[in-house]
């Protein structure tokens, strides 16, 4: 499975609702499988949450979204903050792959209160992630490792457990919690702040912000399919950062260690050949 759902330039997930089966034509009954045809998925997200990581500001954001799989394929279910992956391994039910993501920046343009601090850029990841279906189509496990491509931003592991629920034969339901690790590179670009920094700014103290446990927080979603071509999610996302990416003045003095952003996704599927 393939998913994207983080904001452009802007943390926080690229990801897909469930895979769909494309266009009306393009995906017919009569459509035969052939190792030359694929189903792509497009779709577009607007999200509203929080400027940057630890912003107690809110903004609205947009992301694009991206899934292919080939055709014949059995979809997968997938969570509004699952990366841009392909399953290329199956070891005992265990479904293994590359996956990329887009990490979110700031600077004072988000928030003038980030004047004095560093910049942070936005970046893209890449790395290895692994899912396992405890109950087939309804319990997933999932985990995520991604190293930032470039500029040291650092490396990001992302935990997850979801229940996804049918309802009828036009909706789904998600629901499960999350857990976030970063290391020390990612810390401390995101949360430190160096003595000369703190001088500069005026209104924090100097911190060093060490690798360790992240975040925990919750997830849901539900999707609606409007036809085989078209559907619609919806789906809120809640994180609470906690050990040093709470305790940075980043987050304590001038943010909020709470962290939620609600979203909404429609895509578009179609049946491509090569």
């Amino acid at each position: 499975m393939v998913s994207s759902d983080r904001p452009l330039f802007r943390a926080a997930a690229l990801s897909l609702p469930l895979i769909f089966l494309g266009s009306h034509s393009a995906l017919s009954q009569e459509a035969k499988s052939s190792d030359n045809q694929w189903i792509i998925t497009l779709g577009g997200s607007v999200e509203y949450g929080p400027s940057y990581e630890g912003s107690k500001h809110l903004s609205f954001s947009g992301m694009p979204s991206f899934d292919f799989r080939r055709f014949g394929e059995a979809p997968e279910y997938g969570a509004p903050d699952d990366n841009i992956d392909y399953g290329l391994f199956d070891i005992g039910g265990v479904d293994i792959g590359p996956v990329v993501g887009l990490r979110g920046g700031r600077s004072a343009f988000d928030d003038s209160e980030l004047q004095g601090l560093h910049s942070v850029q936005w970046n893209l990841d890449a790395g290895v992630f692994a899912q396992y279906w405890p109950i087939e189509d309804r319990l997933r496990v999932r985990a995520e490792t991604r190293q930032a491509l470039w500029g040291g931003d650092g490396l990001l592991a992302d935990l997850s457990l979801d229940w996804f629920q049918p309802v009828g034969d036009r909706w789904l339901l998600s629901a499960g919690p999350r857990m976030s690790l970063a290391n020390g590179a990612y810390m401390r670009n995101n949360f430190a702040v160096s003595a000369e920094e703190a001088a500069k700014s005026g209104r924090v103290a100097a911190f060093d912000a060490n690798g360790g446990l992240k975040s925990v927080g919750f997830t849901v979603a539900a999707t609606y399919t409007f036809s085989p071509a078209w559907s619609v999610q919806i789906y809120d996302k809640y994180n609470r950062l906690v050990g040093d990416a709470a305790d940075s003045p980043i987050t304590s003095r001038l943010g909020s260690a709470d962290q939620n952003v609600i979203g909404i996704t429609l895509s578009r599927s179609f049946q491509i050949g090569f």
